[in-house]
């Protein structure tokens, strides 16, 4: 087990999380069956006191969540100096059987509490709270991922073994290592940089024809689309290095932390693009979050396409 002021300070906060969550989710499941906004019953009242508190815990409890994904991730690359073989979170990952899936449930929960916590600020804006049931009802299945999170990371945490050798970010990150990352580095780079820019040419037509739908499926797309493309292709200009694929490295001060940035302006713009279609809000909110993802996702391609043009620029050459 490894046990860094870092690490001691997630398991401190996932006990707190525990614990509230837990007397969320029984008032949850309890305002969830019962609730009925047109009662005048005594018990209706009850749970209307009782849906402000869980509504507060809950909101507490994902508001941290969300940016302490940044504080995992910087956790990882700081405990990767301590680890055998690793040179940056690729390996801290790498080290346990559950890294990897840690890492996709984490990014999974951060889509999902960032939704909860917008559609609890419709909900509460508006004095007939539509939007009451169903948050709470997404609550509880977003309860048991909030738990898998916490278990499956305590494991993670308790199964590395600083002594034993794990593999370097060069290797896992390479088209000649055997596990499935290895599959994306077959994709024509031609192609690949053909559905990054024109997914993000459809996510704006699709906001100019105000197709809501269309344009949350883009903004879906995009993520993935945007992850292999920073790994197969961008990542190679910011390290200046054509067999360098990792990406956590450049959330390293070498790098001057540019991949915060770059997985900042992805989330935002996606997540903002994504709740589009999700979220029934007045025309003006609509507009605005459509406006957001838009920013972000041009501030994403302006940021990662500076890197290949400067590149060029500077030596005459494409690596």
């Amino acid at each position: 087990m490894i046990l860094t002021p870092e690490v001691l300070a997630i398991f401190i906060l996932n006990t707190i999380f525990a614990f509230f969550a837990i007397v969320a989710f029984v008032l949850s499941v309890k305002i969830f069956l019962h609730w009925n906004l047109n009662s005048v019953s005594q018990s209706q009242y009850k749970l209307e006191k009782q849906s402000y508190l869980s509504a507060t815990i809950i909101k507490y409890i994902f508001a941290i969540k969300v940016p302490l994904f940044l504080f995992f991730i910087f956790t990882l690359d700081k405990i990767s100096k301590v680890i055998t073989g690793a040179m940056c979170g690729a390996g801290v990952v790498d080290a346990t059987p559950y890294g990897t899936y840690l890492l996709i449930l984490k990014v999974i929960n951060l889509y999902v509490f960032a939704y909860w916590l917008m559609l609890n600020s419709v909900d509460m804006k508006n004095e007939e709270q539509p939007y009451t049931k169903l948050k709470f009802g997404i609550y509880i299945v977003a309860f048991f991922l909030l738990m898998g999170e916490l278990v499956l990371e305590g494991v993670m945490f308790n199964s590395i073994d600083i002594d034993k050798m794990v593999s370097c970010c060069g290797t896992i990150y390479s088209s000649t290592a055997s596990s499935y990352i290895s599959n994306i580095f077959s994709i024509d780079t031609g192609v690949l940089l053909f559905l990054f820019y024109g997914t993000y040419v459809l996510i704006m037509l699709f906001a100019l024809l105000k197709n809501k739908y269309l344009f949350s499926i883009a903004n879906l797309v995009f993520i993935i689309i945007s992850i292999i493309a920073i790994i197969v292709f961008f990542g190679t200009y910011i390290y200046q290095l054509p067999t360098h694929h990792c990406p956590f490295c450049f959330l390293q001060k070498d790098y001057y932390y540019v991949g915060y940035l770059i997985y900042i302006f992805l989330f935002l713009g996606t997540f903002y693009g994504v709740i589009v279609a999700f979220i029934h809000s007045n025309k003006e909110q609509m507009q605005r979050d459509t406006k957001i993802s838009l920013v972000f996702n041009t501030l994403l391609v302006l940021l990662l396409s500076a890197y290949p043009l400067i590149y060029y620029i500077k030596n005459g050459v494409w690596l």
